[in-house]
């Protein structure tokens, strides 16, 4: 039971404090802990993590008996922008992108 998030918008850094709350934990008490958390990635590994659940549930596992085996947050694409700074310069930007997987497995 797997699912992808790719391309998500906010650097793999700040995505994988996140991930490290909920690795290794029981669905329902990853999803309580998502819910209650103060991080903007919170809301888009929750919407991943309910997905993984509806692909096990194709499979006719229930989400108590799911747990979190694997959690992985990959850099995905930078893209490069530039800001004007003095004297008619530019500073390099780096917008970094995430890739995240889940694999779930029955306990």
């Amino acid at each position: 039971m797997k699912a992808f998030l790719k391309n998500y918008r906010q650097s793999p850094r700040k995505v994988r404090l996140v991930a490290e709350l909920v690795r290794g934990k029981n669905v329902p008490a990853a999803i309580t802990e998502l819910d209650f958390l103060a991080k903007r990635a919170s809301l888009p590994l929750k919407k991943l993590l309910l997905s993984a659940v509806a692909n096990a549930h194709q499979k006719g596992v229930e989400k108590e008996n799911l747990l979190i085996k694997e959690l992985r947050v990959d850099k995905g694409v930078t893209m490069k922008r530039m800001m004007p700074a003095a004297m008619g310069s530019g500073h390099k930007i780096n917008k970094r992108t995430s890739h995240v997987t889940i694999i779930l497995c029955p306990k």
